[in-house]
Order: structure tokens, then C-alpha cells, then sequence
């Protein structure tokens, strides 16, 4: 084996880490799935946690990590007034409930301008726009990232633990057991529910007959130089003001393909044709201007046919904005031209619809042919586009390899979950990975405490980060010049960059304007952190106060409504039906000994209870209503044997597509595997169900210390 000694059994570490940076390689979906490395067996779990509401004092997992994706994030842009929570399993997006984090420059994808259908308030700036769209992510050359591999674990040292916020509980009484969820991209799968209940699936990749679509030849008439020229002359990156292409086969049949063909692969170019010496020439030209690229052409599109067109979109190790980003670029028009119900993370293989307007079938059918990590089909054309919050959840296939408990334990664990559920809490994704929580920047928001934001966000900190970065922060220490600190950053579209340019244009007297620079989505994720941290907290601490039955004075939901339960009524309400409040200025609090809780908790932050709006709108809470334990939905699980670490468990949608045989498992093996198939309402976390499941620290922090403590 070469290398540095026990470099390779530092791989377990970086499943951790693969939460906080891109992949480096993409791969065909055909390909073989990489090989995961042989790994021994774990020992067991270190210690039984038994009481039915157990603080969390230890954890289970030896070796390996966590590295799984929650459900969907919803913008709350769309969702912001409102204020309820479906009375059935499946809750609607709320006000501050979505998953992420706001961007940080190790993972972040390019921004479209509007990723949905609605209304966009992000600020842009063109020329920003030119830039990054020149910019390279291939920073880390390989020799970077093996130094981060060996030094990941130190610097999650300073990160946070599920301690830190907020979450303590658990509701089952089952002894815990040790598992792993590798890196495998197929060892978890997320399927969107939509809004009819049904789980979408990639099984067909054929393309809707249309007598109005134009010939095949459509993709092959036009050279690689004149797409490239033509390309050039729809973007305005050139001072060309038309492009000429010469007939060669002078025959009425060729040019009108050639016209269809500019028409159709570069949306706002106009076509006509020309005689030049003798010769035939089709001269393509602008029609409308840079807004052509969001707008597809009108007259192009049949009458008879909906005008978007509705997809399939499967995809590995890419979170949804960045695969629209994808498409767009390969179908050369703007991303807020597609629409979808919710956002899927980008560690996992995730399954959702998607709408497009007037771009065919046919021409998105052609991009599984040019593109890695994805692949498009159940094609159809419809009157309306998606709309985020749509969805009815999402069904998740999981499986956690190497698993220490007996067969008892795994059916002791599992049937608590489909009966009693997990408390969903806000996982570990939406407060950041570094020394800096996410949430403490949403309460200096929440304070008008504009220098502490800047200075949050700013400074240098512990923790896992790109060199460029931790360079960029030392700069700002030093200097507190926006410009200098932003020359340190090759990408400039993470959320220290967007705000430096901020500060360079509006100047370090103006913070509010210069942090309104950064996409609204992305500002707002830090105080909805700051309400999902006192929520996590708050939760806690009415568990360990009154337990896992209702109360009087607990809320729960009539329709959109919030009431109290009275003492009469008490039986007739169950732990799932209870609801806490994230803090805000239309929502009401518990009539206990909770609703004292989180007026202490926010006047230890400076903040008053009562008065939750921000002299700046977009600040403003309003809150929302949240259920406090939830059960998921068809919950199926089996444990398999194994012997080979590197086969797959269970076949994905393109595996199916490409006739694979499913495996077959030995009755017995050197390893044993849960898979485990539940679904689960919007803005709900699956590491919650699976820490419910193992009786494990979710957070990156303790997997990392746990590897580093096996390996030595």
C-alpha cells in the first residue's frame, strides 16, 4: 500500500467531510459506482441508553460517518405568511422551516438569478454575474485535499455538537447500536411525493410524439465552431452583431433545418437568409436583447401543446439549484425559466419533477446524452409550472452498513419509529459546520447588531475551511479592507464574498445595504437558524418537563388555527398532534411552564417576545407552527447479509432503467445491513429518524473524533 501510513483509513473521516465540499470527480452514470474500501467490523455500542427520555450522554458509533441529506428546503420567500401546518402527517412549508445552510465558498453552486416561478427580490450585478461565470471550481489540486484529509478531524475539533443546539432527547426506549452510512451515493436515495401523493420515478426515457418537432438533425447540422460563434454572439460576449453560416448543400430542405436549429439551441436569435457573391449565407442576429434568453421564443411553440414541459429529473451529488444551473447553461437560457416543488440536497441520489418553459422534450432528452450525474425523462407537456411547497415530502431508501445490533434491537428500534416516531428536531445542517454558528449570526440580525453581523461572518475562525478562505479572513483581520480581503477569494459567489463587494461598494459606514447584496434566501437562512435553534431548544426542554403525552396548555393545529388544549380535552389529543411555535409575531405561546422558557431565552438575547418586527421588512418574524414529533409513513425496513463492501444493496431508478438483476444476498455474511424505506413530510430531517434509530451525535464534530479515536 502506498503513501503516507493509514492514509487510506482516513477515508472513513472524510465521509464527514463530504458534507462540507464538492466532490472533486464526476462520473457517467453507467459507470461502475466507485469501490468503497473493506472495512473490519465495529465494536460494539458503548453503552445502553434505557430511560424512555434519555439525555444525551453518549453516542454509539465507533468508526465511520454520518454523512446523510434531509428532506426538502423550502424558500421561504414563498412560504413566509404562512402560519399553519397540515392537521394530517404531511405538513405544507412554513416561514423559516428550510434545511440549508446559507452557501459557504467550499460547496457552493453558481446562483440563478431565480430558481423559481415566482418573483425574485435578489440583488445582482452584471458584471459580478460575468465574472463568475468565467470562474473555475477546480481549486484544490489532489495533494490540498489529502492535507485536509489528515487534518479534517482537528479542526472539527471547534465545531458544534448536538449539545450546542438544542438537541438532547430521544422518545424510544430501545438500546442504541452502531451503523454506517457510507459515501455511496446508492446507499441513499430520495424520491420527491408529489402533490397527488405519488412518489416520482425515473422508468421511462422516451420522448412524447409531437409531428410539430423538428427533425434530428436539429443536434447535428451545426458545427462545434459555429455553435461555439453562435453561442458567443446569444451570450454578447463578442462585439459581433450577427454571424453568418455558408450553405453548402444549397437546397431549400438544408436551410430550413439550419434556421430551426439556430432558432431552437439559441433561444433570442433571429435567422434569415442572404445572397453574398454568388453564395447562400443563413445570417443569425439578436432579436430581442439579453431578456430573449428568459424568454424562449412565442411564435415557435405550438398552440395546442401546455407550455411547459414537465420532468423527471434524476441526479447524483448535485443539490438542485446547481443542476438547474447545468441544464441552463447546456440549454443556453436562463435558470428561472424552470420551476419545482422543493430543493433536494446534494449528498445523495435524489429523484423530483421539474417544469421548464417551451424547451421540448426532445431537447432535453438530447442532454442525457452529453451530461454525467444526471439523466431526464417521464417527459410530458403541461398548462402550469411547479410551484415550491407543492410536495407532499419525500420517500427515503437508506441503508446503514455494518450495523452492530441483534436482529431484536433493529426490530425494537424500528418499530418505534414507525409507531412513536422521532422528535423533529432541526438537524445539524442548518447551523453551520464552523466555530461560528449560523444562528448567532441570525440573532445580531435580530438585534440590529450590523457590525457584530459583519464581524460574524467575517472573521477568522476554527473550523473546517478552504485555504483561500481562512486567507481571505486573516486579511479582513488585518486590514478591514473589503477590497483586499476579496482579492484572496478565486470564488467570489459564497456569502464573504458577496458581502466584501458589498462593503466595497456601499462603504463600511452602510452594512445593512452592502449585507443586502447577498441573495435574500441566503440572508434569511441566518434568522430562521436563530428561530429553529430556540425551537430545538425549547422542544427539549418541554419533553423533558411534561414527556411524551399532551398537557393542558400545549397547542395543537385546527386547520391553520392555533389553540390551546384544556384540561377536558386532554385525552382526546395524542403527543403527534402537539405543536410549538418557532418565536415570531403571529403565533401564540404554551399556557406552561414552556412559554416562560422562551421569554427568558430570547431576553437573554436582547430580544423582546412581544416585539418580533424588524425595522427592516425582510427581518421581520412572523413565525410559525411546528409539530413536535413525527411519524413517518410507510416504514419498511430488513437486515441483509454481505460479504463484499463494494456491492450496491439495492438497485436506483437507472439501474432498473438499465435492466440490472437486483442483488442477491447470502443468508449469511462477514457484514450485516439495515435498509430501511420510510417517507417523510417537507422540511423534516432524516438524520433525525436515523439518530432516533441509532441513538447517536449526528454531528460531523463527533463522527470525525470517533474515526480519529478508532484509528489510533
Amino acid at each position: 500500500m502506498s503513501g503516507r501510513p493509514c492514509r487510506w483509513l482516513l477515508r472513513g473521516t472524510l465521509a464527514a467531510a463530504a458534507l462540507l465540499r464538492p466532490e472533486r470527480r464526476a462520473r457517467p452514470l453507467a459507470a461502475v459506482r466507485p469501490a468503497a474500501r473493506p472495512r473490519s467490523p465495529v465494536p460494539g455500542f458503548l453503552g445502553a441508553l434505557k430511560m424512555e427520555m434519555t439525555e444525551m450522554t453518549g453516542v454509539s458509533l465507533k468508526r465511520g460517518s454520518l454523512a446523510v441529506e434531509d428532506n426538502d428546503n423550502l424558500a421561504p420567500a414563498e412560504e413566509a405568511k404562512r402560519q399553519k401546518v397540515s392537521e394530517g402527517w404531511l405538513t405544507k412549508g412554513q416561514d423559516g422551516i428550510e434545511n440549508n445552510s446559507p452557501p459557504r465558498c467550499e460547496n457552493v453552486p453558481a446562483l440563478p438569478e431565480a430558481v423559481s416561478a415566482g418573483k425574485s427580490k435578489r440583488n445582482s450585478d452584471a458584471q459580478l454575474q460575468e465574472e463568475e461565470e468565467e470562474e473555475e471550481d477546480g481549486l484544490s489540486e489532489e495533494g490540498e485535499e489529502e492535507e485536509e484529509a489528515e487534518s479534517f478531524a482537528d479542526m472539527m475539533k471547534h465545531g458544534l455538537t448536538e449539545l450546542d443546539v438544542g438537541i438532547t432527547k430521544f422518545v424510544s426506549s430501545h438500546q442504541g447500536f452502531s451503523g454506517i452510512l457510507k459515501e455511496r451515493y446508492s446507499d441513499f436515495v430520495v424520491h420527491e411525493i408529489g402533490k397527488d401523493g405519488r412518489i416520482s420515478h425515473l422508468d421511462d426515457l422516451s420522448v412524447p410524439v409531437d409531428e410539430e418537432d423538428p427533425p434530428e438533425d436539429l443536434f447535428t447540422v451545426l458545427t462545434a465552431e459555429e455553435k461555439q460563434r453562435l453561442e458567443e454572439l446569444q451570450l454578447f460576449k463578442n462585439k459581433e452583431t450577427s454571424v453568418a453560416i455558408e450553405v453548402v448543400e444549397d437546397t431549400k430542405e438544408k436551410r430550413t433545418v439550419i434556421h430551426q436549429a439556430i432558432k431552437s439551441l439559441f433561444p433570442g436569435l433571429e435567422t434569415k437568409t442572404e445572397d453574398r457573391e454568388g453564395k447562400k449565407y443563413i445570417v443569425a442576429y439578436h432579436a430581442a436583447g439579453k431578456k430573449a434568453l428568459a424568454n424562449p421564443r412565442k411564435h415557435s411553440w405550438p398552440k395546442s401543446r401546455g407550455s411547459y414541459c414537465h420532468f423527471v429529473l434524476y441526479k447524483e451529488n448535485k443539490d438542485t439549484m446547481d443542476a438547474i444551473n447545468v441544464l441552463s447553461k447546456y440549454l443556453r437560457v436562463k435558470p428561472n425559466i424552470f420551476s419545482y416543488m422543493g430543493t433536494k440536497d446534494k449528498r445523495a441520489i435524489t429523484v423530483q419533477e421539474i417544469a421548464v418553459l417551451k424547451i421540448t422534450a426532445q431537447r432535453l432528452a438530447h442532454l442525457n446524452k452529453c451530461l454525467m450525474n444526471f439523466k431526464l425523462g417521464n417527459f410530458s407537456y403541461q398548462k402550469n409550472p411547479l410551484k415550491l411547497g407543492e410536495l407532499q415530502g419525500n420517500h427515503f431508501t437508506v441503508v446503514l452498513r455494518n450495523i452492530t445490533g441483534t436482529d431484536d434491537q433493529v426490530e425494537q428500534a424500528m418499530n418505534s419509529l414507525k409507531e412513536i416516531g422521532f422528535i423533529n428536531y432541526y438537524g445539524m445542517q442548518r447551523f453551520g459546520t464552523t466555530a461560528v454558528p449560523t444562528y448567532q449570526v441570525g440573532r445580531a440580525i435580530l438585534q440590529n447588531s450590523w457590525a457584530e453581523v459583519m464581524d460574524l461572518i467575517l472573521k477568522p475562525r476554527s473550523g473546517a475551511e478552504k485555504g483561500y478562505l481562512v486567507k481571505c479572513r486573516e486579511e479582513w483581520a488585518k486590514t478591514k479592507d473589503p477590497a483586499a480581503a476579496l482579492r484572496k477569494l478565486p470564488a467570489k459567489r459564497c456569502v464573504e464574498g458577496q458581502l466584501l463587494r458589498g462593503l466595497s461598494k456601499y462603504g463600511m459606514k452602510n452594512i445593512v445595504s452592502a449585507f443586502g447584496i447577498i441573495p435574500r434566501n441566503n440572508r434569511l437562512m441566518y434568522i430562521h437558524s436563530y428561530q429553529s435553534y430556540v425551537w430545538n431548544n425549547m422542544v427539549s426542554k418541554r419533553i423533558e418537563e411534561y414527556g411524551l403525552t399532551p398537557v393542558p396548555g400545549d397547542l395543537v393545529l385546527k386547520g391553520a388555527t392555533a389553540t390551546y388544549i384544556e384540561e377536558e380535552d386532554v385525552n382526546n389529543y395524542s403527543i403527534h398532534d402537539v405543536v410549538m411555535p418557532l418565536p415570531g409575531f403571529e403565533v401564540i405561546y404554551p399556557k406552561h411552564k414552556i412559554s416562560d422558557a422562551y421569554r427568558e431565552m430570547l431576553t437573554a438575547d436582547n430580544l423582546d417576545i412581544d416585539n418580533m418586527r424588524h425595522k427592516i421588512r425582510d427581518y421581520s418574524l412572523s413565525g410559525a407552527y411546528r409539530k413536535i414529533i413525527i411519524r413517518p409513513q410507510n416504514v419498511s425496513w430488513e437486515v441483509v447479509a454481505y460479504d463484499d463492501p463494494k456491492i450496491p444493496l439495492f438497485n436506483t431508478d437507472v439501474d432498473n432503467l438499465e435492466g440490472k438483476p437486483p442483488p442477491v444476498f447470502a443468508s449469511e455474511g462477514k457484514y450485516r445491513a439495515l435498509k430501511m424505506d420510510f417517507s417523510l413530510p417537507p422540511s423534516t430531517y432524516a438524520t433525525m429518524a436515523i439518530r432516533e434509530v441509532l441513538k447517536m451525535d449526528t454531528s460531523i464534530k463527533n463522527q470525525t473524533q470517533l474515526n480519529t479515536t478508532w484509528l489510533r
